[in-house]
């Protein structure tokens, strides 16, 4: 009995030892590199991406091997019962006859059109291509990842506008519903500040939830279960330090085109398409190759001196050994050779109309992410003026109706206008912030805040 009580507290020891470091193992703040490197960790395009580059590179290994000679051994065993041929008497006989029959043979192809040679070609291009296809979706990750850790920035950042602007009509409703008391002023004005108070905290809530949606998908992009603690590090988003290159649509796009991986992978293709054209001629040609074997025999009904003798004399001989040249001209291969050579052809065409497809989505893209980064510089320095302005007017507002001189409609009309004002702001910041990175990840810099 005390055995097991012993070992029911040590379990209880091990599980909740398991549970702290499950709890430690929790991600509860991370900062921007932090949330770039676990999503790049764990993400299954990635994965994919990774694996059809392993591929790749099994292919070229097999594409090598091609040039290397072919070897195999082996060989077989058995017995024969009733009427069979001795092959010590070279007569019909009814008895049990064994054998073992070892072989090796070897075969090296010479010439076969340079098809080996185009497609080893064909494989590194691949390889190539697969590389640059792994860098292009760490590249979406990571552009994907900053767009959500700056939603969750920008979340919080409207959920403080949200708390504040709720904090003030609390104190306002506090010295309003004294006033009232006091008969100073009308209820009227106590039951409009209730009111306003009472969309002030369903913008909290609204706010709360966006902040817990941003979080949300910013986790899934991590791969990571939602956790409503998880919080994350902000840097210092100072827009002074963040600016338009000042390059044009077209510099920026020669730029790119140069340096994103998506391009080069696109005319990778195409040249490794034309090295399957060139390996698909290849079979029309004749094929040159060299070949040997090796046989030997061994039968159990030939007497000699002892067993080993026996095994190992008839080895000898009764070996065989032969070599060879194999030619192969293809006349007609039932439409083979040219269906191959056809689909080759096909595949260059579709590899062309990508990497043409590729570049104009690239232009377009760039075309976009200007327009809207011009448009988002312009949006943020427009709402600096106008949240400078309606600060100076709320504020004179909030004198004017301590003192009886607007009523209450219109000051909360001068607050709502702050309030939007902000926010709007604050949305400008970062939509303008993301958006001169997404033009600065175009010229080759640095993907970070």
């Amino acid at each position: 009995m005390k055995n097991k009580y012993t070992l029911a507290l040590l379990l209880s020891f091990f599980l909740s030892n398991l549970e702290l470091k499950a709890q430690d193992s929790n991600y509860n703040s991370l900062d921007l590199q932090s949330c770039i490197e676990i999503a790049l960790e764990n993400n299954l395009t990635l994965k994919r991406s990774e694996i059809n580059l392993a591929l790749s590179e099994a292919t070229l290994l097999e594409s090598q091997g091609q040039r290397l000679p072919s070897l195999n051994v082996g060989g077989s065993a058995g017995y024969r019962w009733g009427r069979s041929i001795n092959p010590r008497t070279n007569l019909f006989e009814n008895t049990r006859i064994g054998n073992f029959n070892p072989f090796g043979s070897t075969d090296l192809t010479v010439f076969a059109g340079q098809r080996i040679t185009n497609t080893i070609k064909q494989s590194k291009t691949d390889i190539q291509v697969n590389q640059l296809n792994v860098k292009t979706t760490e590249n979406n990750i990571t552009l994907n990842v900053i767009n959500l850790f700056i939603n969750v920035i920008f979340s919080e950042e409207q959920l403080k506008i949200a708390r504040n602007q709720l904090a003030s009509t609390k104190e306002q409703l506090t010295n309003t519903t004294k006033l009232v008391d006091a008969g100073s002023l009308p209820l009227a004005n106590k039951l409009d500040l209730q009111a306003q108070n009472a969309t002030n905290e369903l913008e909290v809530l609204n706010a709360e939830n966006s902040l817990r949606g941003a979080k949300l998908n910013l986790l899934q992009a991590m791969q990571l279960p939602f956790d409503p603690n998880f919080e994350v590090i902000a840097p210092d988003l100072s827009v002074e330090n963040i600016a338009l290159s000042g390059q044009s649509v077209d510099e920026i796009y020669n730029l790119s085109k140069e340096i994103l991986p998506q391009i080069k992978a696109a005319e990778l293709a195409v040249e490794s398409a034309e090295y399957g054209v060139r390996a698909a001629k290849g079979a029309f040609y004749p094929t040159l190759g060299v070949g040997a074997d090796i046989f030997s025999n061994y039968v159990d009904l030939i007497p000699i001196n002892n067993q080993r003798d026996r095994f190992w004399v008839q080895m000898d001989e009764n070996l065989s050994q032969s070599a060879s040249i194999r030619l192969n001209v293809p006349i007609f291969t039932n439409f083979r050779n040219k269906s191959s050579l056809q689909r080759a052809r096909l595949q260059k065409n579709l590899s062309e109309i990508t990497a043409f497809e590729t570049k104009n989505e690239l232009r377009q893209d760039i075309e976009v992410a200007f327009t809207n980064a011009i448009a988002a510089d312009q949006s943020y320095r427009s709402s600096l003026v106008r949240v400078a302005a309606l600060e100076e007017s709320f504020r004179i507002s909030q004198q004017r109706f301590d003192a009886g001189a607007i009523n209450f409609a219109d000051f909360q009309l001068a607050q709502n206008n702050l309030f939007n004002a902000q926010a709007d702001l604050v949305s400008a910041k970062y939509t303008y912030i993301f958006r001169v990175k997404v033009l600065d990840f175009y010229i080759g810099n640095p993907l970070n805040l």
